[in-house]
């Protein structure tokens, strides 16, 4: 009995020992969950670059974890904007090793994949914006900009009291995004007296606008509150124009900032957009970083290339500062880290996964390209 009570001692000992060696291995796998085709290609392979651009600077340097050599290697998937396209995408992830994911673009995408992270304790590190991803009560979920808590209040508030409205309609594109950032947005609307005489929930994949260009008209409505992306939104200028509603001024959240607007002749009063996303030009930091990027990809960065650069920053400093790679142990660690972010300067993590100091812009269509009006912490 002697023996066997001293052999379990050993077998104990030994199981600890392992465990706290926590072995580095020579290649460490980040993942990368974004929509690499479909309606928003460009903005999720705009993501992508940002994370190859850093995982091949911190190549090039030579990454060392605990005084180990590692080589950092991207394992990606198309989400496809889908949620159930995006569960398979997280479990090949989770089934390939990663230690990390920077995705999903969608709200309606990273909330479903979220579970699959969480059940491997691997921190998935979003762009989404619907506060429900963090609500979710799973320890492993960051998201990198504000959340549209933050971006409603600047929707509403901006429309409300910046531009000249009297009658205002407030459109949602029908997804989970549109519908939650809208609702938040009549909060703002409502609370300083403005008339909403037009109201609807429509989809997120129609052009036809007839019925609701007629709505508009007989309605007098001369601000147009959006949710919906770009395309539907060109198409509705198109259709403004004919019908002679050309005072109409259109005011719309982050999907509606893209190249497409500024390069078409819209026809209206103006056309501003907010986003959680603020523009890489507006970052001092970025003035050497940005002659990089175009290098690299010869384009700047059409959306948010500059977070995933800066996530995947921010993530390798909690490997080099925890001297691991253990997930659970990354998560834990990017609730502490107050790491630099090349780029934006800060990317602090609050123990619920939000941003300590989100901020949101609004812009405005000026000679064919969008330019900053301004920007807030505290909308």
């Amino acid at each position: 009995m002697k023996n066997v009570y001293f052999l379990s001692l050993f077998i104990g000992a030994a199981a600890l020992a392992t465990a706290a060696c926590s072995p580095i291995p020579d290649t460490v796998k980040i993942g990368v969950a974004q929509p690499l085709s479909g309606p928003l290609a460009r903005q999720g392979a705009d993501l992508l670059h940002g994370v190859e651009m850093a995982v091949n600077e911190i190549n090039a340097q030579g990454l060392r974890i605990k005084g180990k050599l590692v080589k950092l290697e991207i394992v990606q998937g198309d989400d496809q904007s889908n949620a159930e396209e995006g569960k398979k995408v997280a479990q090949k992830l989770v089934d390939a090793g990663v230690v990390a994911v920077v995705g999903h673009l969608n709200s309606g995408v990273s909330i479903p994949a979220a579970p699959i992270y969480a059940a491997k304790n691997i921190p998935q590190l979003a762009i989404s914006t619907k506060p429900d991803y963090t609500q979710l009560g799973l320890p492993t979920t960051f998201r990198i900009v504000g959340n549209d808590s933050m971006q409603s209040k600047a929707l509403g508030s901006y429309a409300a009291q910046q531009i000249d409205g009297r009658v205002f309609a407030l459109v949602d594109d029908g997804t989970p995004f549109g519908k939650g950032l809208a609702s938040l947005a009549a909060v703002e609307l409502k609370k300083y007296g403005k008339v909403v005489a037009v109201q609807r929930s429509l989809d997120d994949k129609s052009t036809d606008f007839g019925q609701l260009v007629a709505e508009l008209k007989s309605a007098g409505v001369d601000t147009y509150v959006s949710t919906q992306p770009d395309f539907q939104v060109a198409a509705l200028c198109e259709q403004l124009m004919k019908a002679g509603l050309t005072d109409i001024q259109i005011i719309g959240a982050d999907t509606l900032k893209t190249d497409k607007l500024p390069s078409m002749n819209c026809g209206v009063r103006a056309v501003y957009a907010t986003s959680p996303i603020v523009e890489a030009r507006e970052f001092r930091s970025a003035r050497e970083w940005l002659p990089k990027f175009v290098a690299a990809y010869k384009s700047e960065p059409i959306y948010g290339a500059h977070y995933t650069y800066d996530a995947t920053h921010v993530l390798v400093a909690a490997m080099k500062r925890a001297e691991t790679v253990d997930p659970k142990k990354l998560t834990e660690e990017l609730k502490r880290i107050d790491a630099l972010a090349p780029v934006t300067n800060n990317m602090r993590f609050r123990a619920d996964g939000e941003q300590h100091y989100p901020v949101v812009s609004v812009y405005k269509v000026v000679k064919g390209r969008w330019e900053p009006v301004t920007r807030s912490d505290s909308w």
